[in-house]
């Protein structure tokens, strides 16, 4: 039996309660996430300022020891630079760009030939758009006064946080659900098992877990692969060989992206059910932006859902 997805006629005023909840947390919350992501940021911002003698030193050895730094380097030109426009601007590998961002490292199988005339290009193209108005010591050829560096510094940060704006606000969002999760549980005698490393359908009754991998399987049984799940939850009064409760924490800030995303939990309920059978317990734990379109589209492919402003319709899920 259906808790949310089979009440179309509640749907509208909870989507509007759902935004209202959103907002709020944004306007209180967002920017004192955002301005403490801008000082670590900045903190790296100054490392990376020294790792390159304040700019005047991207040699490819610089860039060997510190691959890191690469993405604080795109944020010093003028404009600013994406990393596929860096990639087309210097010519390189964009296997090499993405390793040094991604994995914070140089790929093994370049030479060290090669790495270098690299890496000679991508400073050469960091020199050439340098913005010098940011970086007066430049021109001037002067030792930078340490509060030229700091202001630089902070200026350059606020650009890679605004590049990263909405990962932030998404992280910290999705931390915030799980916590308000844990709280619910955790008031009705649940038990979190923070560092449980067994199966899904073990789970001893009344525990839960975060962000658990549950192994599935593709290709008609030909291989395997991990899915993460956000929260898996056995109930208390759980019977021999019941499957806990999955649930996927999903927020948006917007309509757009949730509607280019829908698709996802259904793949996964599809490769869950798939794997251990019609037993398999699947909802979305829903917070902000989430129209009637995502809504109909969910409810048609069988997922349930609890929205945040109205969490004890878990009990209704035999939480």
């Amino acid at each position: 039996m259906s808790v949310n997805a089979d009440k179309v006629h509640l749907w509208k005023a909870d989507v509007a309660k759902s935004v209202d909840f959103y907002n709020d947390w944004f306007m209180r919350f967002a920017p004192r996430t955002y301005r403490g992501m801008r000082v670590k940021t900045t903190l790296q911002v100054k490392s990376a300022l020294d790792k390159t003698a304040n700019l005047t030193d991207i040699s490819p050895e610089v860039l060997k020891s510190a691959p890191t730094i690469l993405p604080i380097l795109r944020m010093v030109t003028a404009p600013p630079l994406a990393r596929d426009r860096l990639i087309g601007l210097a010519s390189v590998s964009p296997n090499l760009v993405k390793s040094m961002e991604i994995d914070g490292r140089l790929p093994p199988q370049l030479s060290d030939t090669a790495v270098d005339n690299e890496l000679a290009k991508i400073g050469q193209i960091i020199r050439r758009l340098t913005d010098r108005d940011l970086f007066p010591w430049l021109a001037s050829k002067k030792k930078p006064a340490a509060m030229d560096v700091e202001r630089a510094a902070t200026i350059v940060a606020d650009r890679l946080c605004g590049a990263m704006t909405d990962p932030i606000i998404r992280n910290a969002q999705e931390q915030r659900q799980l916590n308000a999760l844990k709280r619910w549980l955790e008031e009705r005698g649940y038990t979190h098992l923070a560092d449980y490393k067994g199966k899904f359908n073990e789970l001893p009754p009344g525990s839960f877990v975060f962000r658990l991998n549950i192994q599935v399987t593709q290709n008609n049984r030909a291989r395997s692969i991990n899915i993460p799940i956000d929260a898996v939850v056995m109930p208390l009064r759980a019977t021999a060989n019941e499957l806990p409760l999955l649930i996927e924490a999903k927020s948006a800030g917007d309509y757009t992206n949730t509607n280019k995303r829908r698709k996802e939990e259904a793949t996964k309920v599809s490769q869950l059910i798939g794997s251990y059978g019609a037993g398999v317990r699947f909802v979305l734990f829903l917070c902000g932006y989430f129209d009637s379109g995502y809504l109909g589209y969910e409810a048609a492919e069988g997922i349930d859902w609890v929205w945040e402003h109205r969490m004890d319709d878990l009990v209704e899920f035999g939480l």
